[in-house]
């Protein structure tokens, strides 16, 4: 008898794109109806008028899932990706089964916004890492990768100045939630995700050995066998 294999939303994080998770998504295939989309903005898609922001990407989450005729999903996002899937499953409960984080920044102030705000300027990144430039010049072909930049620092300097999920929002959080982080991520820190999941009702805690920030960094069978863990396991209530 044929099963049907579970849907899983996997959502890229700031200046990324769904063409991050091939090979992920090859490591899952096999269990689950996977299914990925562009922020808009971000690959090919272009910028909504409606704006560059969580709440933006938040709906057009929704309205692919619409347009999937999805009733719900199960959520893998990396960093960015990881907080739009928690603000969706604030406000849109109904429609959001296991959320998997990874690298998420979860703690936004001026402060923490300031710091990573410096590092989201166009010339600073040609002229220091010319290799990420081309990658961005690639990855958000046909569109510029330098306006993808700005509307970045822009949000995260948005955040900054108020940010869209406190601990009375995770609290209100009923999915279940794994928090995943590498132990060498310079972004993201132990306590932020530790107050995060100590927050939430439902949540697991996962440290990736040997892993830094950046997604090209994390051993992707390892990451596809505690996905696919989490979102089989019978949870205690």
């Amino acid at each position: 008898m044929q099963t049907t294999k579970l849907p899983i939303l996997l959502l890229h994080g700031a200046l990324g794109a769904s063409s991050q998770f091939k090979t992920l998504a090859t490591q899952l295939e096999p269990h689950y109806d996977i299914h990925l989309l562009d922020f808009s903005g971000h690959g090919a898609t272009p910028f909504s008028e409606k704006g560059f922001s969580i709440p933006v990407f938040a709906s057009e989450v929704l309205e692919y899932l619409e347009q999937k005729q999805l009733d719900y999903t199960h959520i893998f996002g990396y960093s960015m990706g990881g907080y739009v899937a928690m603000y969706l499953a604030r406000h849109h409960p109904e429609r959001i089964g296991r959320i998997i984080t990874l690298a998420t920044k979860y703690n936004w102030n001026e402060a923490t916004a300031g710091k990573e705000v410096r590092h989201l300027d166009p010339a600073l990144i040609e002229e220091k890492v010319p290799v990420f430039a081309r990658e961005l010049e690639t990855r958000h072909a046909p569109g510029n990768w330098k306006e993808v930049v700005a509307h970045t620092a822009q949000l995260i300097s948005d955040l900054g100045h108020q940010t869209l999920l406190k601990q009375p929002d995770y609290n209100q959080i009923i999915s279940p939630c794994m928090l995943m982080m590498g132990d060498k991520d310079n972004m993201v820190s132990f306590q932020e995700t530790i107050e995060v999941y100590r927050a939430l009702p439902q949540a697991q805690m996962t440290v990736l050995p040997d892993m830094a920030h950046p997604l090209e960094k994390v051993d992707v069978p390892l990451l596809a066998y505690f996905i696919k863990r989490f979102t089989t396991q019978k949870l205690d209530v």
